[in-house]
């Protein structure tokens, strides 16, 4: 396995749909309307939720002599603008923490199975946990007109031999 392409496998799973387990791109009927790896340039405005996967920081653990194992800490940046015209500031950000729980559902995967359809050893399992920071909304709201947070999480990639 690459370290390269990690970034990539995690955006194909947040990206999947039809699997029983929520689907976060509006195509696919989910809040989202673009998921993506890494920030982009210029990223769009009012275009829907945004949500972009990122490497917050990257470990290699030797494991014995001739193994060795990768573990990404994934920041996931979400971007929630007030598109829906209504000025209810109320609304949307509840619509975000509904996005945001599908998101957590999406990470958490199948009972039994936290390895993201086999793309990953394991993720969201060392540290045993999923951390959600939401930015302060005085600061987005007036300037932006959105609503932002992290999402932060573990993944373990397969041992490899060398």
């Amino acid at each position: 396995m690459s370290t390269a392409d990690a970034v990539d496998r995690e955006v194909a799973w947040l990206q999947a749909y039809g699997d029983g387990l929520p689907a976060l791109l509006a195509s696919a009927g989910g809040p989202f309307g673009l998921v993506q790896g890494y920030w982009a340039r210029t990223p769009g405005k009012r275009v829907g939720g945004q949500l972009y996967v990122m490497r917050e920081s990257f470990t290699e653990r030797r494991l014995a002599n001739q193994k060795r194992m990768s573990t990404y800490d994934f920041v996931l940046k979400l971007v929630w603008p007030l598109a829906s015209g209504t000025g209810n500031a109320e609304t949307e950000q509840r619509d975000f923490d509904v996005a945001i729980d599908l998101v957590l559902q999406r990470i958490g995967g199948y009972l039994g199975d936290k390895t993201h359809g086999g793309r990953f050893l394991s993720v969201a399992e060392v540290p045993k946990w999923v951390a959600i920071h939401y930015e302060d909304p005085q600061s987005t709201v007036p300037p932006e007109a959105e609503f932002r947070a992290q999402v932060h999480y573990s993944a373990d990639d397969f041992e490899i031999s060398g």
